[in-house]
Parts: structure tokens; sequence; C-alpha cells
């Protein structure tokens, strides 16, 4: 036991609850050991007690859990540790990545002062200049430049955020990182950044990693081990090639198929109106309509757009300096989306997809150039005529859960933009809600009608807001990361559900994602953002067999494939 870095033996934990008649294990009887330098992958579905084992190791349970078994680090019991040795363990011993940073930044301190905040509270000793050093050294290994040290959690991507999380938990050099999701708001290329950095950290200086994901091929490329849990257990371990061919558990062998579904290659998986029927011309110029649409006027056309924002700097820096640095965020972008088409939007976090979206939308106000759905040009309306126009566009976003009223229930959050709208009564609204959860699959509809979102899981919430997306009937759907929380077996059904309500709806998808193998399955043409331009656009089987631009071939050099894995 005292060899191990990392030991948990007989583990349960069970959340406080309002009835405690029968006892729910979130994590139910788990063991594991985990040694210095080694690398664990844990995988499994929503809800099945991944995130809940990661908060264990670091104590972070809510203090009325009921918690069994004994978790040891070091030959220490971690339960039994004082408050000031458990707040040297966390940091110093074992630093938590989380899923959602922004949820974790304070969002009126800079970067900068996060980072020396972290430093003085563990090593007092440092001067500001030694912890401003030592700090810009571990954000710029995460590839966050010291000019943005001044710059505040809502200035940066998602992505740039969750580099900064990242940062946050190297810069005490810990003995055990416990990453939660840690890649799922970034690109394949961050995503291999950072995985790689943090596994040469774990060669150099002995150094742990428990890997909380969802994405199965990354655990792969990454991890020694991997650990699958479905229903609070631990179900199946042991290394990653012989889980790979030789997966034991019914669990591990569906969420395999579906993984491998996805990626997937061949038209027969992408099923009608694949690459062979789509155009596609170079960077930045039009698609070319799929053959049923030849005859129609593009449903969005969107010409020379630029979103440019300019880093104000402090009261001093902008006295003395005579320019101020621009961001173009958007710069020059120009396509055409036809009728019934799929157009993936993909790119590194930070190169400019969503606030492409949120500026197609008009959440914000362009610099310069048009938008125009189905005729009208968006940044002429006012806000009445806006606000009528927006029944035809909605949006789906990453995070459900984010979005959806945690006080109202999924009836009302569905029927909401149907008054917002006025286009249906209390009466009417009801039977289009319970219509339209029919249709996303949540049965029996009465039962969740009821529901709140914090009844639900991950892909449930996802159903719930692509059926709020949908009940004002639009024609295009605008989908930010639709599916990059969710396990490769609810991207599946989530992704697949999407499919066959385009053609119900008449729908027209626009879909950004950095997941290359997702959009691979489900667009028919795929745009490639690097630094606010479009740098290729090409129907999806070609731009994967014959990329012409080096960004995309990095991208696709940098994307990992579970099928073409050849074990450890």
């Amino acid at each position: 036991m005292t060899e191990a870095l990392f030991c948990v033996e007989n583990l349960r934990i069970a959340y406080p609850t309002q009835t405690a008649a029968v006892t729910r294990w979130a994590v139910d009887d788990v063991s594991f050991t985990l040694n210095p330098g080694e690398r664990l992958g844990l995988v499994g579905e929503s809800g099945c007690g991944k995130s809940t084992l990661g908060r264990a190791a670091m104590r972070l349970l809510p203090p009325s859990s009921q918690i069994e078994g004994k978790v040891w680090f070091e030959g220490r019991s971690v339960f039994d540790l004082t408050a000031t040795q458990l707040r040297q363990f966390r940091g110093e011993v074992v630093a938590l990545v989380f899923q959602d940073p922004m949820t974790r930044l304070d969002p009126l301190m800079t970067i900068g002062e996060h980072c020396i905040e972290t430093l003085r509270a563990h090593q007092s000793h440092l001067s500001r200049k030694e912890s401003k050093e030592k700090a810009i050294e571990t954000l710029e290994a995460v590839k966050i430049p010291a000019n943005r040290w001044s710059q505040y959690p809502h200035e940066f991507s998602g992505g740039m955020r969750q580099r900064v999380a990242i940062a946050l938990a190297l810069l005490l050099n810990p003995k055990l990182i416990v990453a939660d999701e840690p890649t799922t708001s970034l690109d394949v290329t961050v995503s291999a950044q950072i995985l790689a950095e943090l596994t040469r950290l774990c060669r150099e200086r002995d150094m742990a990693l428990l890997l909380i994901s969802h994405d199965l091929a990354m655990v792969g490329e990454y991890c020694d081990r991997i650990a699958v849990m479905y229903g609070g257990k631990m179900v199946e371990m042991g290394a990653f090639g012989d889980i790979l061919h030789k997966p034991q558990h019914e669990y591990t062998r569906s969420l395999l198929a579906a993984a491998l579904h996805i990626q997937a290659v061949g038209d027969e998986e992408r099923g009608s109106g694949g690459a062979e029927e789509q155009g596609c011309r170079g960077a930045g110029e039009s698609l070319i309509a799929s053959p049923s649409y030849l005859n129609t006027s593009p449903i969005l056309r969107v010409k020379n757009l630029k979103q440019y924002y300019t880093l104000e700097g402090n009261f001093i820096a902008q006295f003395f300096s005579k320019e101020r640095q621009l961001i173009k965020a958007v710069d020059n972008v120009s396509f055409e989306l036809y009728p019934g088409q799929v157009l993936g939007l993909v790119g590194e976090s930070g190169c400019g997809k969503s606030t492409l979206s949120r500026t197609i939308l008009q959440l914000i106000a362009p610099t310069s150039g048009t938008v125009e759905f189905q005729g009208t040009n968006l940044t002429q309306l006012d806000r009445k005529s806006l606000r009528e126009m927006r029944r035809q566009i909605q949006m789906i976003f990453q995070d459900p859960h984010a979005c959806l009223n945690p006080l109202m229930t999924v009836g009302q959050s569905i029927a909401d933009p149907l008054f917002i709208h006025h286009m249906a009564d209390a009466m009417a609204a009801k039977r289009q809600v319970i219509e339209m959860l029919e249709r996303v699959g949540l049965t029996p509809t009465e039962e969740y009608y009821h529901r709140y979102p914090a009844d639900l899981s991950g892909g449930q919430q996802q159903r719930v807001a692509i059926a709020r997306a949908l009940i004002t009937r639009p024609s295009l759907l605008i989908c930010d990361e639709p599916v990059s929380m969710l396990d490769a077996s609810v991207q599946t059904q989530v992704l697949e559900l999407m499919r066959s309500l385009k053609d119900e709806f008449k729908l027209t998808y626009l879909f950004i994602t950095h997941d290359l193998w997702v959009a691979r399955f489900f667009c028919d043409a795929i745009a490639v953002m690097n630094k606010g331009k479009i740098v290729e656009m090409r129907a999806t089987e070609e731009l994967f067999t014959n990329p012409q631009h080096p960004y995309t071939q990095t991208l696709l050099q940098a994307a990992p494939l579970l099928a073409t894995h050849p074990g450890k």
C-alpha cells in the first residue's frame, strides 16, 4: 500500500438527498492504485461517478456526503487530514483541473492575479517578481503569451480559459493531477499539445495523472491504463490495447462500438447525401448546393464579415502607447449555405468559430460585412425586426446545463420561446411541447414535462435544448459544440436524432465543432478556420482524403483515431 502513490480501497460515496429511504451510491465499491508517473484514463457515461471519484481524491465532496472505504496518498489517509494539512495537500500534492474553467475563475481577477494568488498562498517566500516570472513561464508552456497577463477570464475563449486552469494546476508541481475532462472545449491540436505537455511532465517528474474523459481515442493515446465505470462501479480495467481489442463487459463493448461508429469511414456510415453528392470550392468561396437544391437560393450568405476587437489595456498603457492592439476574431469571412446542407465549422479554440456564429445571429454587431438570411440583410434590421427573424434561426449551445434555467421545468423551458414570439397560448404551447418531447425521445413525456434540469443527465439536457430550439420551427440551426460534453454512446444518439430531425423539419445546420471525427460523421462539407479566416472549405470526404492547407493537414494529423489504435 505504501509503495503506491495513490490508493483507493472499497470506496463508496452517496451524495446527501432529501429522502434517505434508499441510499444511491454515486461510487460503489471501487478499488484501484496509481503509481508515481503512471497515467490512468477513467471513462464512462455521464453520471457514472467519474467526477465524484476525482473529487474524492482531493476531499472536495459535500460535507454531509456518505462515505465508506479509504483513500490513501503515499500511505496517508486523505480523509484524516487536518484543515491545515488539507490546504497544503490541495495544489502542492494533488491538483484538480475542472471541466468548466469559467465557473472556477474569478471574473474580477486578471489571469496574472490568479497565478500570483496561487503561488503566494503556497510559496509565500517568493517575491512578486519571482512569482510573475514562474507564472509566465508556466502560462507560456500551455501556449498563453505573456501579453495576455492583464486580461480577465471573459476576454478568453473557452479553450484559452481551460489552458489557464491547466497552468494553475501545474504551478506548484504536484505529484498527481486529476484532470476532469480537461480538453472538452479544446480542438485536437491544442488537446494534443496540452496532453503531450502533461505526459512529458509525468515522465520527467514522476507525476501521476488521473485523466477523466469520455474520449476513448484520446485516453488510448496518452494513458498507460484505462478504467471503465458504469453505474458507479468500475466494471473493467487494464491496458488500453487489451480493452480495445478484447473488451469483457457489455458496457465497454457498447462504448467502443459507439466511438468506432462515429469514426467510421465510408459513405455507408454517413447515410444519403454523402460527400460525393456535395461540391465545394476553396477557402472563402461558396459551397455548391446539393443536387436536391440546385435551383434554390442560399438560405445564408455571409460576405466579407469582420469582427475586430481592441485591447484597451490599463490607463498607463493607453497613455504611452499610440497604437492599440487589434484582435481580428473574424477576418473577412465569406461563404454561402444552401437549404438542407450541413456545414461543419472546425478550428482551434480562439480561432473565431463561436464569434462568427454570434455575429451571424447579430448577438454582437459586426465591424463590417453583411449577413443575409433568406435574402434579408440582418445587419440592417432594427431590434424588433431582428427578433422576428430569430424565430427562423435558433442556436444549440455547448453546455445545455448552463443554458437551462434551473428554476424552470423542462416543459416551461421548451415552451418559453413560443411565448416570447407570441406563437401559442398556454394550452397550445403544452400540446406542442409534449409532441416535441416525444419527437426528441424524452418519454414518458408527462414525466419529463415536469422535471427540472438537475434531474436529467447531460444527454437528456441536450435533448431538451434541441427541443427548445425546434419549437419555433426554424429553418436554420447554428450548433455550437452540441455534443462535445457527451460520451461516445450519447454523442451517437444525439447526432442520429439531429440527423433524423433534419429531414423531418427541413433544417439546415451550421455545425461548429473541434472534433474532426464528429464533423466527418455528421457534415456534408467542412470549413476550416484559423486566426479568424476560413483557410479551406471542401466536401467532407475530400477534405479528409486530400487536405490542401497546411493547417488542415496539421488538424488531421493531431486527431486521434480509435479504429487504427495499435494498443500499448
